[in-house]
């Protein structure tokens, strides 16, 4: 009663499919062809989970489509942690576009 428990991490989850989100904290990275199982278990080790809830409003910031190719194409864990590091400094607010609903 009252005791508060930190929760575990989600459990490692099969590699997404090409187009879906993965988030990480504020940021954001869309998967592309080139993901690895590798690739995606290091990820997973720096804290990267795929979205999965649709109605989600939190305002992200995108990383680079460019970044993410580089990232996806890189070996080994030297090159991907500094390519995430270039990748998460880069990464900006994408605007968010409503649509106003006619009276």
């Amino acid at each position: 009663m009252g005791v508060q428990r930190k929760r575990a991490s989600p459990r490692v989850g099969a590699k997404p499919h090409l187009g879906a989100k993965i988030v990480k904290d504020e940021l954001r990275m869309t998967v592309q062809a080139g993901l690895t199982d590798d690739t995606w278990r290091w990820l997973v080790g720096q804290g990267w989970r795929e979205e999965t809830y649709r109605g989600d409003r939190r305002a992200y910031r995108e990383v680079p489509p460019s970044l993410v190719t580089e990232l996806f194409d890189a070996t080994d864990s030297d090159e991907r942690a500094q390519l995430l590091a270039l990748a998460m400094a880069e990464a900006a607010l994408r605007p968010v576009v409503t649509l106003q609903q006619r009276r």
